[in-house]
C-alpha cells in the first residue's frame, strides 16, 4: 500500500449546514486507517499567502461530536487561489511544506474550480477530492441529487415564510422575502412551494438581461390580482439572483458595489427588497392602490443552522467517502451519493466550454416540477386575459381600462416560461 503522509481539510465559500458532519467523517475515516489529518482554517485564505501556521491537527476525539452543530469548525473564507498563478503556486508550495499528499475541499463552484487549479498545479503530488456544498443548490450533479446545506436551508426557510404569511394575513400587508441564490433560484422555489408562498420570481424564469419594471410589474399584477379575491395580504419570495439578472442601469448603484475574491457583486450591498419594495409601492399609487409592503431578507439565519438528520446523515456518507476515495488512490473527483451508492464525478466533466468555470445547474423552467410550481402562484397570466369577466375586474381594481391594463400587462404572459404552463386551470 502507498505510504501516506497527511490529509489536509478546508472548507471554501459560504457557510452551509452539515459542514462540520463532513469535516468529521472523513477524519474518522482517514486517522483508522493510520493518517495523520490537519484542518486548515479560512479556506484557501493563508495558503495562497505561503502561511502554513493556520493548520490544526485534527483527531477522532475533538471531532467526533462536531456534526451536530451548524458553521464551520475549521472557519470559512471565498479566498481565492485562482487569480493569480503565484498565489496558485503559493498554496501548493504550502501544502507540500504541511507534509500534505491528500486535500479534501469543501465548497461550492467557485471552490470546486480551485481545487481543480490546485490538483493540476500539484501535478501529482497532491490528490485533491472536492465534496460540494451549497445552499443555493447549484452544482453540477445530476438533477435529484442536492448539494448538502440545501435541504437544512429549505427546512428552516420555510418555518420563517410559514410565520410571515400568517403575519401579512393577519396585518393586512405583503412581504418581500429575499432568500440566497447568487447563480440560481432552487432555494428560493423550494422555499416558496413548499410553504405555498403566494408567490416566487427566480431569475431563471426572466429574459437575460431581464428589466427591472419587468420584475416589478410582475409583483404589481399579482397583488392586483389578489385583491381582486379580497385578499389584502401576500408573501413574495424572490431569489437573490434575480438582482445579478437585470441591467445595472436599472438599479441604482450596482456598478459600485463591492465585489468579492471571485468577482461577484455582493448582493447584500444591492438592498433588492427594498429596491422592489419602493418601485413595486410606485407602481401602485400611479393606479391610486395602497399596498403596505415590508421587505425581509433571509440567508444568514439559514445557512449556519444544525443540519437536520437527513443532512447528517448525507454529509456523513459524503465525508467518510472523500476520504475512502482518496486512501484509495482516487483523485481529481467531486464526491457524490447516487441511488445510495458513491459516484465520483471527475473534475474534467464538470468543465463548462463556453466559459472555463465550472458548470452551474440552474431551475429547469420547463420541468413538471416547475410547472406545478408556478400553477400554485397567485400571478397574472394568459387566463386572466383571455377572460373578458376577468380582466374586467382586475382593469377595474387599477383603475384602468380594459385596454389599459391589457396594454400595461398583458406582456407579462409572453415573458419567460410562463407560456408553457398555461392551460393548467383556472386560477393562476
Amino acid at each position: 500500500m502507498e505510504h501516506h503522509k497527511r490529509l489536509a481539510i478546508l472548507v471554501g465559500g459560504g457557510p452551509a449546514p452539515g459542514i462540520n458532519s463532513v469535516i468529521a467523517a472523513a477524519t474518522i475515516r482517514a486517522r483508522l486507517e493510520g493518517l495523520d489529518v490537519v484542518g486548515i482554517r479560512d479556506g484557501f485564505e493563508w495558503l495562497m499567502q505561503g502561511d502554513i501556521d493556520h493548520a490544526t491537527p485534527l483527531t477522532i476525539e475533538n471531532v467526533s461530536r462536531i456534526h451536530f452543530r451548524g458553521g464551520s469548525h475549521l472557519g470559512i473564507a471565498r479566498a481565492n487561489p485562482t487569480t493569480d498563478a503565484g498565489l496558485l503556486d503559493n498554496t501548493v508550495n504550502a501544502l507540500l511544506r504541511l507534509n500534505v499528499t491528500q486535500l479534501i475541499t469543501i465548497g461550492g463552484d467557485d471552490t470546486a474550480f480551485s481545487a481543480m487549479r490546485v490538483e493540476r498545479h500539484a501535478a501529482g503530488a497532491i490528490r485533491v477530492v472536492h465534496v460540494p456544498k451549497t445552499i443555493d443548490n447549484d452544482l453540477d450533479l445530476p438533477a435529484h441529487i442536492d448539494t448538502f446545506g440545501y435541504q437544512t436551508a429549505r427546512h428552516y426557510g420555510v418555518d420563517i415564510v410559514k410565520n410571515l404569511m400568517v403575519d401579512a394575513k393577519t396585518t393586512s400587508r405583503w412581504y418581500f422575502v429575499v432568500a440566497m441564490g447568487r447563480k440560481t433560484g432552487h432555494l428560493a422555489l423550494g422555499i416558496g412551494k413548499s410553504a405555498g408562498a403566494t408567490l416566487t420570481l427566480i431569475a431563471e424564469e426572466f429574459e437575460s438581461p431581464a428589466r427591472l419594471h419587468t420584475v416589478v410589474d410582475t409583483l404589481a399584477g399579482a397583488i392586483i390580482k389578489r385583491l381582486s379575491y379580497g385578499r389584502h395580504d401576500g408573501v413574495a419570495v424572490i431569489a437573490e439572483g434575480v438582482v445579478l439578472g437585470i441591467k445595472p442601469e436599472d438599479l441604482a448603484g450596482f456598478d459600485a458595489a463591492e465585489r468579492d475574491a471571485h468577482g461577484h457583486v455582493r448582493i447584500d450591498d444591492v438592498n433588492l427588497g427594498e429596491i422592489l419594495k419602493t418601485e413595486v409601492q410606485k407602481r401602485l399609487r400611479s393606479m391610486g392602490i395602497k399596498a403596505t409592503i415590508a421587505a425581509k431578507n433571509i440567508g444568514y439565519e439559514l445557512r449556519c443552522a444544525d443540519p437536520i438528520p437527513f443532512d447528517m446523515e448525507y454529509t456523513r456518507d459524503l465525508g467518510y467517502s472523500a476520504a475512502e476515495y482518496l486512501l484509495n488512490g482516487g483523485s481529481a473527483a467531486m464526491v457524490s451519493m447516487q441511488g445510495g451508492r458513491f459516484v465520483p464525478i471527475p473534475f474534467e466533466t464538470m468543465i463548462d466550454p463556453d466559459t472555463g468555470r465550472t458548470r452551474v445547474r440552474s431551475v429547469d423552467v420547463t420541468s413538471t416540477r416547475y410547472a406545478i410550481a408556478r400553477r400554485y402562484m397567485l400571478r397574472l397570466s394568459r387566463e386572466d386575459f383571455d377572460d373578458p369577466h376577468d380582466v374586467a375586474k382586475l382593469a377595474s381594481i387599477a383603475h384602468l381600462s380594459i385596454d389599459e391594463f391589457r396594454d400595461r400587462f398583458g406582456y407579462l404572459t409572453q415573458v419567460g416560461p410562463a407560456v408553457a404552463v398555461e392551460g393548467w386551470g383556472k386560477r393562476g
